[in-house]
């Protein structure tokens, strides 16, 4: 089953001919009748973390659903050479399920590895075995955020990763398991686009968006 609004994948778009492996030109984004992206350009090569940066509201969240095709823009465009795995607020994890049976899910909805040693090597990056059995229903709010995290250890190494505030609900060790694996990530050609508040694998190369009201 797909878990609708949380955390997903989406297939690379090929023979993408700008350069850059994403590229966002002009973008527009309404929610309602209020213009929440107006005009963004962004470009990004592999290898490179952007983090999204801006007021509460701003439509950080907005940009990174879009980019995951769960919003349309209303205009611009949109291109990428990469998986996009998106990573939301909410979990979206099914409470009747374990831990590992939703990861095992997951990776069969996109035609990802499922092996057990595919499942084992991504619960470990986030030291998430211990407790992958169990049901969800008793797991706690940090146990099922490493659960969701763990997913990205499943994608491919060139993925671009969407994340909407990763390090929510994360103690002080899985953040700075989390940090390793961005890091890593981004070293072997990956790219992250992230939303957050918090420092985000400081040791890397970064950049920053800046969302406004009038962003260009």
């Amino acid at each position: 089953m797909q878990y609708p609004d949380q955390t997903s994948a989406s297939p690379p778009h090929q023979d993408l001919a700008g350069g850059s492996a994403l590229q966002i030109d002009a973008l527009c984004v309404f929610r309602g009748p209020m213009l929440v992206i107006d005009r963004l350009t962004h470009h990004q090569n592999g290898g490179e973390i952007c983090c999204i940066t801006g007021a509460n509201g701003i439509g950080k969240s907005t940009l990174l659903r879009t980019l995951a095709g769960r919003l349309s823009p209303d205009s611009g465009h949109i291109e990428c050479d990469r998986m996009r795995v998106y990573v939301g607020h909410a979990d979206g994890l099914s409470t009747a399920l374990s831990g590992r049976e939703n990861l095992r899910d997951w990776a069969h909805i996109y035609g990802l590895s499922s092996s057990e040693a595919a499942l084992d090597r991504a619960l470990a990056g986030f030291d998430a075995g211990g407790f992958a059995d169990m049901p969800v229903r008793l797991l706690s709010r940090g146990q099922r955020r490493r659960l969701a995290l763990a997913r990205l250890c499943l994608s491919p190494a060139d993925s671009l990763w969407l994340l909407d505030e990763p390090n929510a609900g994360l103690d002080r060790a899985a953040d700075e398991r989390l940090d390793q694996v961005i890091t890593a990530h981004v070293a072997g050609g990956g790219m992250v686009l992230a939303a957050t508040h918090l420092p985000l694998a400081r040791s890397a190369p970064q950049s920053r968006l800046v969302l406004g009201r009038a962003a260009s």
